[in-house]
């Protein structure tokens, strides 16, 4: 499990035969082989580690659901522990889907970016409710359908690789895993919800 706050941005070394390798600093301290690192919100285990370096393996499926296979700076996340602090909120390291960066808007120092995602996920993004995108926990600020908003402050954008971010650039989302046990919930009986999960639903069910 991760918080979705970035420790660091690292760059991919080298991808080679489903390996990966990935130049940092930070997320070696106390890392040793076997642990869990997430790159750009992906969990990925520990194979091998250098003096600046890690590796890990990248499966098909990871590579299919998510853009490591083109990224070149990613956001980088030690798994929590029990002592952590949780200043984001809980990330599996799962990626649901990738999303597509449709532009920003800046105010003063601050940013709101806007993305895309399938329609078939918009019923787990909720205004005022967390989403994960390249492994960064964020707030959702508006959702229309299967847009969504995020209002970025300084620190965020200046310390991870949203500021890369071009148009129609592809990036990881990771919904919020408490939206998903809710969906799985009112969805008993494979009954399926018409329309989106908001805060209205969610308060007649009990979950505010």
């Amino acid at each position: 499990m991760f918080t979705g706050i970035v420790e660091e941005t690292g760059f991919i070394k080298r991808f080679t035969d489903n390996t990966i390798e990935v130049e940092c600093r930070t997320v070696l301290d106390g890392t040793k082989t076997g642990d869990s690192i997430a790159v750009n919100g992906c969990c990925q285990t520990v194979a091998a580690i250098s003096t600046n370096s890690f590796t890990a393996n990248v499966s098909p499926e990871t590579l299919r659901v998510t853009n490591l296979g083109a990224a070149h700076r990613v956001n980088l996340e030690r798994a929590l522990t029990l002592s952590t602090r949780l200043g984001g909120h809980l990330v599996t390291g799962h990626i649901d889907c990738t999303g597509v960066f449709t532009g920003k808007t800046k105010t003063g120092d601050f940013y709101e970016l806007n993305f895309e995602v399938p329609q078939e996920f918009s019923k787990l993004i909720v205004y005022k409710g967390s989403i994960t995108v390249n492994g960064i926990s964020l707030t959702v600020a508006a959702a229309d359908r299967n847009i969504f908003t995020a209002a970025i402050i300084p620190h965020t954008y200046e310390n991870t690789n949203l500021k890369d971010l071009k148009t129609n650039g592809i990036v990881n989302i990771e919904t919020d895993l408490i939206g998903k046990y809710v969906e799985k919930f009112l969805c008993a009986d494979n009954n399926k919800i018409n329309g989106s999960i908001d805060l209205r639903l969610l308060a007649e069910n009990g979950f505010l």
